[in-house]
């Protein structure tokens, strides 16, 4: 539209305000809000990442100087303040290795198990139902850890080590031919434990 004269163009910017200029207040005041709002989550989580991480890096330390029972309380500990991130799966990992050694399998178990309910990532869930796996061998409890294995062994990258633990199953349960059988496929799938493998199969009894 063209306007003959300055004060055409005045008033017609007055009237265009009138009718528009809350609204655009308003959005210019909602961007804003939405802007410093964003900032501030992005810097709680910053911060929540931060102390979700010492608070780990405090576990790993208690697990590392054999402290299983200040191990279990930093679990509790990130379990209760930092469920929304990946650091109790993490933790209750390393807890569960500290807390077997120290001979207290049940506490142990009952980590695995919450990594494998609760992981945000299904590797780590997978990571931990191999270490429960192990463990029941270990305790001679195979038919759990056979139970364990067929409920998790579902990715070609844990390919191999679920098949390195059912070589120890049917090695415990005096099975060499099956024992050896999982043994080569773990070897073949990859395990990361292939030479530790060999051994186990030089040691079974010979065929026949």
């Amino acid at each position: 539209m063209n306007y003959e004269t300055d004060e055409e163009k005045v008033e017609a910017i007055k009237k265009w305000w009138r009718e528009n200029g809350v609204s655009v207040v308003a959005g210019a005041a909602i961007g804003l809000a939405s802007i410093y709002g964003w900032r501030l989550w992005i810097g709680h989580q910053d911060s929540v990442a931060g102390q979700a991480s010492t608070a780990f890096e405090q576990l790993m330390t208690n697990a590392s100087g054999s402290q299983p029972d200040a191990v279990a309380k930093q679990l509790g500990m990130l379990e209760e303040d930092f469920g929304s991130t990946p650091y109790p799966a993490l933790g209750a990992l390393v807890a569960a290795k500290s807390l077997y050694d120290a001979g207290k399998t049940p506490e142990a178990i009952a980590a695995l198990q919450s990594v494998i309910d609760d992981a945000p990532d299904p590797a780590l869930a997978r990571i931990a139902a191999l270490r429960l796996a192990r463990i029941q061998v270990a305790e001679k409890q195979l038919d759990a850890a056979e139970k364990t294995i067929e409920a998790h062994d579902k990715s070609a990258a844990f390919a191999g080590e679920f098949a390195a633990v059912r070589g120890d199953i049917a090695a415990a349960r005096g099975d060499a031919a099956a024992a050896r059988t999982a043994y080569e496929q773990a070897i073949e799938k990859g395990s990361s434990l292939s030479q530790l493998i060999r051994l186990k199969i030089d040691n079974l009894p010979a065929a026949g």
